[in-house]
């Protein structure tokens, strides 16, 4: 074993994933788009309260939790955020009081949004929720978490606090340092030689540590991240930036030059949370075509910029491309308004 992988592994972890997940071939997707061999890895399987990525970052982070004896998890995202469902799961699964707070990111919605879909399972799963109204502002939306905690350790409670944001320990990312070891021992034992990765890129959790993993790893295998909240021009440092917190916090050497870091934002319009024909086009072909659900927000942008790079040809037809699907199903429904209106047009 890699001794650097090891170091990761020997980290403070609650077992939250149902880990591996499977890594399945795409054949009708790639016989319709007439182009390279497409796979995904099914992380929206992990699972948890409907699995999707969050359960591998949760494990450190909730590992963290248990070690430092704290009795309330708290933290932050938008109101449809599958980041926050998994949360609230995880919580309940280990026993342990949860506040949330959600955030108004997305403009223009209808009560659907604000009660379906990922805040419904919030409520289910028992979470505390706190509304708040600056969804734009990372550091804000911090301030407004800290002040929440503040008010619970008054009240005796000892909360920890989950931070997205940079400036804070990159547990998260941590979660696909493994998942990029797994990857590379399913492509080795199934022979697929995978020459690109595509996932999203966000919060930056995901895209870092997978990058990171992998070069950690002596893999160059491309990860390109596709932006689901900022431009590329904002998200690729960020990622990098990512990356260096994850180095520092492992106290290791930086395996991850900025040529390491894609990123591509041209499904991202007209911004987060929003829908555009090309994603609605990716959530019917995945459907009609592989039984894939995908979701508006992440997984149906990914895809839709998988299929527009394979529709520019910057695949050779020989090459095998891998779709990270990290879940997102529940915030599907949030949207039936405006889905039912562009899947009957």
């Amino acid at each position: 074993m890699n001794f650097l992988f090891e170091k990761v592994i020997k980290l403070p972890r609650v077992s939250l994933a149902i880990t591996p997940t499977p890594l399945e071939s795409m054949p009708n997707l790639t016989k319709v788009l007439c182009g390279p061999n497409l796979f995904v890895k099914r992380d929206d399987l992990t699972g948890l309260a409907l699995g999707g990525n969050k359960a591998r970052q949760l494990e450190f982070y909730l590992g963290d939790a248990q070690d430092q004896g704290s009795d309330v998890i708290l933290t932050t995202g938008a109101v449809q955020s599958n980041f926050v469902r998994t949360v609230a799961a995880a919580a309940a699964k280990l026993g342990i009081d949860c506040h949330v707070q959600l955030e108004e990111r997305v403009s223009s919605v209808d009560e659907v949004y604000r009660n379906s879909g990922n805040v419904l399972l919030d409520r289910l799963l028992g979470a505390t929720l706190h509304l708040y109204q600056k969804g734009g502002n990372e550091e804000d939306a911090d301030q407004a978490l800290q002040l929440i905690a503040s008010h619970l350790r008054s009240h005796g409670k000892s909360p920890y606090i989950v931070s997205l944001s940079l400036g804070h320990p990159p547990l998260g990312a941590l979660g696909y340092i493994v998942c990029a070891q797994e990857i590379l021992e399913q492509t080795q034992k199934l022979s697929i030689p995978i020459e690109e990765i595509i996932c999203a890129s966000g919060s930056s959790s995901t895209h870092a540590g997978l990058v990171f993993g992998l070069r950690m790893l002596n893999s160059n295998i491309k990860v390109i991240g596709v932006c689901v909240r900022r431009s590329a021009k904002l998200q690729s440092p960020r990622v990098f930036n990512r990356c260096i917190e994850i180095a520092e916090f492992l106290g290791i050497d930086l395996p991850v030059t900025l040529d390491d870091i894609l990123t591509v934002d041209c499904t991202l319009f007209p911004g987060y949370g929003r829908l555009n024909k090309m994603t609605v086009e990716a959530l019917k072909l995945s459907a009609s075509l592989e039984g894939l659900i995908l979701d508006p927000v992440y997984t149906g942008k990914v895809m839709a910029s998988l299929i527009n790079r394979v529709r520019e040809k910057i695949y050779s037809n020989n090459s095998n491309i891998l779709f990270l699907h990290t879940g997102g199903q529940p915030g599907l429904f949030a949207y039936e308004p405006e889905l039912r209106l562009a899947l009957d047009s």
